[in-house]
């Protein structure tokens, strides 16, 4: 192998939106994350809706009652 062409493999801080943070390693010294396992629903076992962005909310004002009645335009 080269000498010198592999990165910086070192300690990492992830911290989380509600506040947690875990060590692991990375090649960025911090990381920052949205949802940690703590409440991700796959790990908690309850089905809750995880939507930062507002996506659905913004299709609904896009395309409203068009996207539903989509079928009837044939």
């Amino acid at each position: 192998m080269k000498p010198d062409i592999h990165p910086v493999y070192a300690t990492a801080t992830v911290r989380c939106a509600c506040g947690n943070t875990y060590q692991t390693r990375s090649t960025q010294a911090e990381i920052h994350t949205d949802i940690c396992a703590q409440y991700h629903p796959f790990f908690t076992g309850k089905q809750k809706l995880v939507d930062t962005a507002g996506r659905v909310e913004r299709f609904r004002q896009k395309y409203g009652k068009q996207a539903a009645g989509s079928s009837s335009e044939s």
